[in-house]
């Protein structure tokens, strides 16, 4: 996975700061419970709903299991509709690819639909190194691109904007990068959308290399599948002579049949609409319509290390809806930055540690930063169980030591010899109940829980001597 993230602070100090800006917590709890309602109402119209998400766990379990057969079945379907297939086994190799690509057509810029794996191996960067300027043209990644920031959501990356701030990214920069916006500009949103239809026309038109993620591809036809609200991803996708996918090679799915599932369930528990607006497909190459090249870059980037995790690779399922943001208490309060990743949220806290690993202190701390409330698994359409990943992971990362961990693992081991000697579990709670008056209140090293509650008084005589005097 990219390093572009790496470098930030841990999560727990990342969050501290963030839950003190007050401009920040208001736009996310806003945003947040907007979508959550809305989707709340779609996923309500639909009496078949749990079978439906059922369907979408058993389909991509499948497609885990069996990846390497529908991978190659892609690849065929691909190649014979006339397009070209290339592997990348990390961020380098697949920004190397996309590179050569862009420099192979003598074009020196490029448009780009809203793609989490370009984001994930860093290609806008590699690109202005090779000297090739990335046009996104997703209305919130074109205001994080002009803002110079990063995306903090998966479906809505300025999602930590307000309209004010919008309107006046727009107006200090939007000259830098081509058409300006109006002078007179407000914050209003019909106004600012025309202020970016307009200055995105001009690049849709002119450029002649498309690069795009995809929602889904189909092993079955060859086809690939992107979905998307604004109509932009659709210029990215017919008006250039060249298209280049980055694509992660989780997102095949084996048929058409299977496709049906996930185009109900992804726009419900994304945008809470009954469908898309914008659903676009494409296999491989058509004379006269559409691109005239078509690469595709299946991108591992750490994905087969994550399939070898029997609990783990259940993170693959992940169609990026990023439902378990919009109800997480956590994300709700510290904002997608925190995480240091590209994918924030619950999801970038059992995601990200796996494709990076967890050697780096952000990385360690991911795991750590949920409260385990589950409400990220009820809302997921495909039932990734993210509690039990969290869990697991957290196992992975005290294993690995560090101070705090190395002291919790001796605490546990000491406990686990107690208990399976009653005879010494006994003596314990006695002296604990005959001590109890020299009990401190704040104990050494327990300064992160008694901060903020209290311990609980150990009582006057342990439950095994009350039993043995009342019930026998």
């Amino acid at each position: 996975m990219s390093g572009v993230f790496v470098g930030m602070p841990a999560f727990p100090e990342a969050a501290r700061a963030a839950v003190g800006d007050p401009t920040l917590r208001a736009n996310l709890r806003h945003a947040t419970h907007t979508i959550r309602d809305k989707r709340a109402r779609a996923v309500a119209e639909l009496a078949d709903w749990a079978e439906l998400r059922e369907a979408g766990r058993r389909i991509k379990d499948h497609t885990l299991r069996h990846l390497d057969r529908y991978l190659v079945r892609l690849e065929e379907a691909v190649t014979a509709a006339g397009g070209t297939v290339h592997w990348a086994a990390d961020a380098e190799e697949a920004n190397r690819i996309v590179a050569d690509l862009v420099k192979a057509t003598g074009e020196s810029e490029v448009v780009k639909v809203k793609s989490m794996a370009t984001q994930e191996t860093g290609l806008n960067e590699h690109l202005e190194a090779e000297g090739i300027r990335a046009y996104e043209t997703d209305l919130a990644e074109l205001i994080v691109q002009l803002g110079d920031d990063r995306p903090s959501h998966i479906l809505v990356p300025a999602i930590h904007r307000n309209r004010g701030e919008i309107r006046d990214i727009f107006r200090s920069e939007m000259n830098a990068w081509g058409r300006p916006a109006p002078d007179d500009l407000t914050d209003e949103p019909a106004e600012l959308a025309e202020a970016a239809r307009l200055h995105l026309r001009e690049k849709f038109l002119r450029a002649k290399v498309g690069i795009s993620g995809a929602n889904f591809m189909v092993a079955e036809t060859g086809t690939l599948v992107v979905v998307e609200s604004e109509g932009n991803g659709r210029m990215c996708l017919t008006l250039p002579e060249t298209l280049i996918s980055v694509v992660g090679i989780e997102k095949v799915v084996p048929t058409w049949r299977d496709l049906e599932v996930f185009l109900q369930t992804l726009p419900r528990s994304s945008t809470a609409e009954r469908m898309n607006p914008y659903t676009s497909m494409w296999t491989g190459t058509t004379d006269e319509d559409g691109p005239r090249a078509f690469h595709l870059v299946l991108l591992d980037n750490g994905r087969t290390d994550v399939l070898a995790d029997d609990i783990g690779r259940q993170a693959l399922r992940c169609i990026r809806c990023s439902a378990c943001l919009n109800v997480c208490p956590v994300y709700e309060r510290a904002g997608g930055h925190a995480y240091g990743s590209v994918y924030p949220g619950p999801i970038g806290a059992i995601l990200t540690p796996q494709l990076r690993g967890t050697t780096s202190a952000i990385d360690a701390s991911l795991p750590y930063a949920s409260s385990l409330c589950g409400a990220c698994y009820e809302v997921c359409p495909v039932a990734i169980d993210i509690p039990e990943v969290l869990v697991h992971l957290r196992e992975r990362v005290a294993e690995q030591g560090g101070p705090g961990h190395r002291l919790e693992r001796a605490a546990v081991k000491a406990a686990g010899w107690v208990l399976d000697r009653p005879k010494v579990l006994a003596a314990g709670e006695r002296l604990a109940a005959r001590t109890r008056a020299l009990h401190p209140k704040n104990p050494p090293g327990a300064g992160a829980w008694t901060d903020h509650r209290d311990l609980p008084d150990v009582p006057a005589e342990s439950f095994r001597d009350w039993w043995r005097k009342n019930r026998t």
